[in-house]
């Protein structure tokens, strides 16, 4: 039987996980999703992932690819390996995708939140999927700065670490601050993204949002442009990979 390669829609709580990718002797979302290929298709195969994601991130929209030689329709792979998956791990959709596809290099966009629970008081029912910020923030100047970072920049002043030689330059397509109740959402889209790109912008707009800086240091700092400028991150509990975007729909 001829092998066919799949792309999984994947959304995890990326809580007890030691972030997307297979590491030695820790859970990763990698590691249990190939588990449930290996206990459904009765074969090893390695996925490969859109987009990685850090230690206690989410994903709605995280996107996988794996081949398999099984002649799988794609409801009963989704079924299947949500009967061996987890609990907080769950495959939303299944496509039968080209040999010449690649869920990474082929995505053109894609799409983060971080939710802040922004009261006095900690609630334990939004300590999982939210940052906490007991104090009231601005949203209108938070909103303004965070527009200064769309289109083409150098990113490295929110990257604490990167690896010698490569580019640090990033697309952001898009950029929104918004306030529902008690809730403040922060949504980022581009084409790629630095390690802990987004969780070191939310910091510094943070920071900006309870007055600690002016808009005129956040920009100082993104056009300094020198590592890890931004300084400590947010929380991983708020962020969460909502969605990876191709040219075309998947399968289509």
């Amino acid at each position: 039987m001829e092998s066919a390669k799949f792309a999984l829609v994947v959304e995890y709580n990326g809580t007890r996980y030691h972030g997307s990718q297979w590491q030695v002797g820790v859970a990763t979302v990698q590691g249990e999703v190939e588990r449930a290929i290996q206990s459904l298709c009765g074969e090893t195969s390695r996925i490969m992932a859109a987009s990685r994601t850090d230690a206690g991130v989410h994903a709605r929209g995280q996107v996988f690819s794996f081949w398999t030689k099984k002649g799988f329709d794609t409801g009963t792979l989704v079924r299947g390996l949500n009967y061996y998956l987890p609990r907080d791990i769950k495959i939303k959709e299944a496509y039968e995708v080209d040999a010449e596809f690649n869920v990474r290099r082929d995505a053109l966009s894609r799409e983060y939140s971080y939710q802040i629970f922004n009261r006095k008081i900690r609630s334990p029912f939004h300590e999982v999927f939210s940052g906490f910020v007991p104090n009231v923030l601005n949203v209108d100047t938070m909103r303004d700065a965070f527009q200064l970072l769309e289109g083409e920049h150098d990113f490295v002043s929110f990257c604490p670490a990167i690896e010698k030689g490569k580019s640090t330059r990033r697309c952001v397509y898009n950029t929104e601050v918004k306030r529902q109740d008690d809730f403040v959402t922060i949504e980022i889209k581009a084409n790629s993204f630095l390690p802990h790109q987004v969780r070191s912008t939310v910091g510094l707009l943070t920071s900006l949002g309870l007055g600690k800086i002016q808009i005129g240091k956040f920009r100082e700092i993104f056009e300094e442009e020198q590592i890890g400028l931004a300084g400590p991150v947010a929380p991983a509990r708020g962020l969460c990979l909502t969605r990876v975007n191709y040219a075309k729909p998947l399968g289509g």
